[in-house]
Formats: structure tokens, sequence, C-alpha cells
């Protein structure tokens, strides 16, 4: 069938795959809860109806907030099928941002996902005038509906006349949702995505996965505009998608239900890397030795021209080491999509060779979110790069290599506020990322920074702090930094220590210690640290080179609030965190 709105997806799921053994399923009880596409399609229906008998009308605003977890697809499906618009909310910002996100986008009916959510969230509602129904996905006593309350009202009045009705006048580029994402100034600003927007991604990716590839897990934030729209690509493909249980649970979650493909971050990959790193510490010297081999022949894997002599030594060593890391890591992966940030050349290399096919991407909430990705063509694929351009997307470089694109991609625009839309996107059509690059002779794109995290020294000279910070954190014993130094004789830096392999290396050196604190205060790990950022500075000109910098005892998270959910470094808040310590740096 022709897909042309994004509830089209159920449809064509229902009449191309219909005995695919689940469409959704989730981890409840200890079982796996699996929903038939046949379910999914009659719970979607069924919330719309509830909805309609509640008032929503076309074009009205409906929150949803919520982890990941099938109800949010019915849910996400029902509120645009019926022409309102979507807006899926982070369960983890702060109070003032939630109070921004409902009133700006004026909120008509809102569902919230637990107890604890609530409670936040409560405080403000009786400050959001235009909000009507809020409803709970379970019952949490007679103040607010729940969802299978909304659910049975569909049941007592369905109308699929009606809904029929609706479903045909939603044109392609109607709106469909609005993503709310971080603004310079500290509010949110909404981005209006078209169906037809985040569709066009999706059929220009579908050739990604391979034609066996049939089980996906997902446990990035589905507000996520790069998880979103890769669920949204799963269901257009067939395949079933596996909510995992937590971050915590992924490795177990992966062994259970075996996926053949999967997105993550950078950060999840690094975990693994430094783990299986780790283990072959414990190995007798014979085992060790062999084991190291096959680790650092792994890390020099490259897609072509490797030769008959690597080839043969990368046959043995997958018999007698990455068949094993591959069983103990658990999947059967056709591919594994990273994105959000840079990945290191290094990891995407050894996953690849061990048999976790790494495919890169790179885009923004704004852009649906796919400019450019690794492609299974000529040249379509290179470590240190995030691929080509996507078919229909045209990417250039604009002023101080800022990457700038155009196309089917580019949002309508930032909700209820053109000034700030005009910004970004010029006269001509083309997006302004804020992000810098650089292409290849055969036009893969690499991301080198991004426009206003580049600072200027007081003796005039550019740094680049993402570049220096992604060399650094390829040591083992660097899990985060940030580089500083606006306006500054030097470059700076505040250190995160990756504590994991930190804790190894002490116990190995018989370091005795009670608290992070006393652990990177002793002489031998200060002396350590000295030795790596010594080594790593060699990689950069004199302005560049780290002068100073400060280890710190805390570890940054994304629940802690130092990291996106994409596990992106906020700049903003470390800085005003450690605003002090970095002023002594400097000092």
């Amino acid at each position: 069938m022709n897909v042309t709105r994004l509830f089209d997806l159920l449809d064509n799921y229902l009449e191309k795959y219909p005995n695919q053994d689940a469409a959704l399923a989730c981890k409840r009880d200890g079982a796996w809860l699996k929903f038939s596409i046949q379910e999914y399609v009659e719970l979607t229906n069924l919330i719309s109806y509830g909805m309609l008998e509640l008032g929503i009308s076309p074009g009205d605003k409906v929150g949803l907030i919520s982890s990941n977890r099938p109800e949010w697809n019915m849910i996400d499906f029902a509120i645009m099928q019926i022409g309102a618009i979507s807006i899926p909310i982070y369960p983890t910002i702060s109070q003032d941002d939630y109070r921004h996100i409902l009133n700006h986008a004026e909120m008509k009916m809102i569902f919230i996902e637990g107890k604890e959510l609530r409670n936040k969230l409560q405080p403000i509602f009786s400050e959001t005038k235009t909000l009507k129904t809020i409803i709970t996905f379970n019952d949490q006593g007679a103040e607010y509906k729940y969802l299978d309350q909304v659910i049975e009202l569909g049941k007592q009045n369905p109308q699929p006349d009606k809904l029929a009705s609706l479903k045909a006048a939603i044109k392609p580029n109607d709106l469909a949702t609005i993503i709310y994402t971080s603004g310079t100034t500290g509010n949110q600003k909404g981005v209006m995505l078209s169906h037809s927007n985040i569709l066009e991604n999706v059929k220009h990716l579908a050739w990604i996965p391979s034609a066996w590839s049939n089980k996906a897990l997902s446990f990035l934030p589905l507000c996520h505009a790069y998880e979103r729209m890769l669920v949204y690509l799963y269901q257009y493909l067939g395949m079933s998608v596996y909510y995992a249980e937590s971050l915590g649970t992924i490795a177990e979650n992966i062994k259970e239900i075996n996926p053949t493909m999967m997105s993550c971050v950078p950060r999840l990959l690094e975990k693994i890397y430094d783990k299986l790193y780790l283990s072959g510490k414990k190995l007798p010297l014979t085992s060790k030795m062999l084991y190291y081999w096959a680790f650092d022949l792994a890390t020099k894997y490259q897609l072509e021209g490797m030769g008959w002599y690597y080839n043969l030594k990368h046959k043995v060593a997958d018999k007698l080491i990455y068949s094993k890391w591959r069983a103990a890591i658990g999947g059967n992966f056709d591919i594994v999509v990273s994105g959000g940030s840079a990945i290191q050349p290094h990891i995407a290399s050894f996953f690849s060779a061990i048999g976790m096919p790494v495919f890169e991407g790179y885009g923004l909430s704004e852009t649906s979110p796919v400019i450019c990705v690794h492609q299974r063509v000529k040249n379509g694929r290179k470590f240190g790069t995030v691929g080509l351009p996507l078919e229909g997307v045209e990417v250039k470089l604009g002023e101080r290599d800022e990457i700038i694109c155009r196309g089917h991609n580019v949002m309508l625009g930032y909700y209820k506020d053109p000034v700030l839309t005009a910004e970004v996107i010029d006269a001509d059509g083309w997006f302004h990322t804020g992000d810098t690059g650089k292409f290849t002779p055969e036009g893969q794109l690499i991301i080198t920074g991004r426009l206003k995290s580049i600072f200027k020294t007081s003796f005039g000279k550019y740094v680049n702090p993402q570049a220096v910070e992604s060399k650094f954190t390829e040591s083992p014993f660097i899990e985060n930094m940030i580089v500083l130094g606006e306006n500054k004789k030097f470059a700076a830096a505040l250190i995160s220590p990756d504590f994991v392999f930190l804790k190894s290396w002490c116990a190995k050196h018989k370091i005795k210690y009670t608290t992070h604190e006393e652990m990177i205060e002793n002489p031998a790990v200060v002396k350590r640290f000295q030795e790596e950022v010594k080594h790593y500075n060699l990689h950069f000109g004199d302005y560049e080179k780290i002068k100073r910098y400060l280890l710190v005892a805390d570890e940054w998270t994304q629940p802690g609030g130092f990291l996106s959910p994409t596990l992106k470094i906020k700049r903003n808040v470390i800085e005003a965190h450690y605003a002090e310590k970095i002023e002594k740096l400097f000092s």
C-alpha cells in the first residue's frame, strides 16, 4: 500500500506482515508480553475512539510522557490518526521544562506514566489553562482517568466511519508532531515535523537492514527523533520491536531475544569494549597473549583493502575468540546503528570485526533526523565518517565549514517562533546545523565539531574542544572530559575518570582507597593521569594542548543531569556546576 502518513504504517504492517510473531513486545512480571499486529491496530483504534469521545479534535495538542513501552506507540498513532498533534516529552526533564512545554504547546490532553511522574507534574496542571484531560497509564485513584478506561470508552463508543473520514483528510505535509529540544536560552523549542518529513527518512533508510533482519531491540528514548524514526522504520519493514526493560538489562535482554538490529549511542559500545578488554586481564599468560592479539587485530579492521594475510588472521581470531565474544554478548546482529554523537573509529572497527557491524549516522531533530548515514553502496561506509547524504538531501559546507542541508528532511519550523526559524533556515531553504565538518574525496561526511563550542584563546587561536575531547576519551582511564579556555591563555580540562577501569588498575597496583575522592588524589593515580595527558597532547598543536586539568570524583550520568538522553555532555550544566573549580584552573 502507499504509505504517505505515519499512521499508514499500521495498515501497511497489517497488510504485508499479518503473521509476524509480535509487532511489539516488552517484559512484564518476568516474561515477554507480545502484541500481534492485529492487537496493536485494534488497541490503537480504541484509544482514538476514546479520545474523540473525550473531545479531542484535529489540531489539538496531546502530550505523551512515558518510558519505552508498546502503549507509547499505540497512543502516538492514536493521536495522529485523528488529526491531533503528538507531543512526546522526556520523562526525565525538570519541572520548569514541563511548565514551559505544557503552556507553550497549549496542551489539551496528556498521557503520563507512573505515580512519580504524576507527582512531579501535579503542581503544573493548574497552571496550564488549556489542559482539560489527564490520563495515567494505570489506575491511580478517582482523580484521573487511566488508559484502560479510555480503551473501554472506545469500545463503548466506536466511530470507525468518523475515524476513516478524519484519516482521509490528513495530508502528507500536515503537521504530525512537535518535538521539544533544548534551546540556547534554556527554554525548549518546539520542532514541527510533518508526516512526510519523517516518512521520507524511513523510506530512504529501508535498505539498511538485510532482508533476513526481523527483530529489533529498542532502549533509547522514544521521544527522541532518532529512536522514534527507527522504530517507525522497523514497523515499515514488518520487524518485531522488543523494548528493553532498562539500560541496566540491555545485555540480558539481548541474550533473551537475539535481535538482528538495534540502535545505540557510542558510549554503550565503549562500555562493552572496555568490559571485553578488562576480561582478558584475568586469563593465564598464554591465553592472555592470544586474547589481546585478537583484540588488537579487531581494532585495525577496515571494510576494504585488508589483504589475504589479515583476512587469514581474522578468520583464526574469529574461530578462537570473536565467536565466544558474540556468544557472551548475545544477538545475531545484521546491523548496529550508532548515532547521537561521533563514535571513535577504532571502536567502530572493533565491533564490525567481531560480527556486530556498526553503521553510523548524523542528523538533528530539525532534520527528521537523518542528514547522512552509512550505506550499503560503494564508498557508502567508512569508519571515522558518518557516510553519504541521505537520498533527496543536499549537503554542503557554509561559512567556517558549517554543515548545511536542504531537502525533504528539513522541519516545517519552530512552533510559534518564526524569528528563530528564520535564523536557522535561510531564504534558499538551507538548514544551518551549527556543526562543522569536511568531506572525504569519496563524498563521505566527517563531523569536526560544533560552531558554538569552538573558542578562541586570548592569543587569538581557535580551539575545537570536541576534537580534543574525542581523542582524549580514547584513553581507557577517561570516561568523559570537557575542554575550556574561551579568552584564556591556554586550554584546560575537567576530566571524569572511567572509575570501573580505574578501580581495576588500582587493584592491580595494590592502591587502597575508600572513596572516589581519595582514589583520584592518590599520588600514583595522579602520576598515571599526567602520563595519559602528556601522551594525548602529542596529537595537538601547542595552543590546543591541555596545559592544566582537574580530575573530578563525580561520574557524569544522565540521571545526574550531566548528560543528555543520548549521553552527550551538557556543557552549560557542567560549567555551571564546577564554576569555582574552573576559575581556579585558570587562576
